[in-house]
């Protein structure tokens, strides 16, 4: 059983506060880059890291604006009665869909500008990204958030009365869906490795589009477990449409890559 924590911030002084979900956020991105680092000495060049370093800020900072303008348009009711809200990052409130797309815009558009090759450093982000994504559910942990329905197996969370959705107020354990999706996202991590390893001398590509598959299958099943869904199309979470839509990039992505390498053979 897994209890959630008393509060969301480590510690203050005065009227400054530090926040579990910000440290958490600020060690996704050190752990993306490291991996990022590891990656192009063992599959890539170790030039490759230097150009992913340069545009790292840029990705973060794009990243970050996606999330959240993501999130506030998916729950643009309740940020529309609170417009000051929009502006509350320490409460949480980042999409993950967001920050992909996000961060895709400006790495596509700066590789372009840069004549560099994207799909190539397509492929070293992704692990980064995903390796993020480990660590970045458990900022869901410590802001009491992102969790699923009423759970009744041993693995579940424990989630005080005032933390739990309208509805489920008689519940006291719920699935951990933050933990569901920082452990499968490990199994795509591990996956991601073994395809760069059978295709570093095939086809810049594989690992991305891979990533793009399997992320969105591990996101269609989590989010079928949660209760939090801010935007529904004819009573289907925006998150499982968008993740429906991300298999099938990735299964196009992919064909289109071994069909390319099949017509390179003949």
């Amino acid at each position: 059983m897994i209890i959630t924590p008393p509060s969301d911030i480590i510690f203050e002084i005065g009227s400054f506060k530090i926040y579990y979900y910000g440290v958490i956020m600020a060690l996704s991105v050190i752990m993306g880059l490291l991996i990022c680092k590891f990656v192009c000495k063992k599959f890539y060049e170790s030039k490759d890291f230097d150009i992913i370093y340069g545009l790292s800020i840029g990705t973060i900072l794009c990243g970050f604006l996606g999330a959240r303008i993501y999130y506030v348009f998916a729950a643009y009711k309740y940020f529309s009665n609170n417009l000051w809200e929009i502006f509350a990052f320490r409460h949480g409130g980042m999409s993950i869909h967001g920050a992909i797309i996000g961060g895709l815009i400006f790495v596509i558009f700066y590789l372009k500008y840069n004549k560099l090759p994207v799909l190539k450093y397509l492929d070293i982000l992704s692990f980064g990204l995903v390796s993020g994504q480990i660590t970045g559910r458990w900022g869901n942990f410590f802001n009491s958030e992102a969790f699923g329905l009423p759970a009744f197996s041993f693995v579940k969370l424990y989630v005080p009365i005032e933390k739990r959705p309208i509805g489920f107020e008689m519940f006291e354990y719920f699935h951990p869906t933050f933990l569901y999706e920082s452990l499968l996202n490990l199994l795509v991590l591990s996956i991601l490795f073994f395809v760069a390893k059978k295709t570093k001398d095939i086809k810049y590509g594989y690992v991305f589009f891979t990533y793009i598959l399997l992320y969105s299958i591990v996101r269609l099943f989590t989010e079928y477990l949660r209760t939090d869904s801010v935007l529904n199309f004819y009573n289907i979470p925006l998150a499982q449409v968008v993740s429906v839509i991300g298999i099938c990039i990735g299964i196009i992505g992919i064909s289109i890559l071994q069909g390319f390498k099949i017509s390179k053979k003949n």
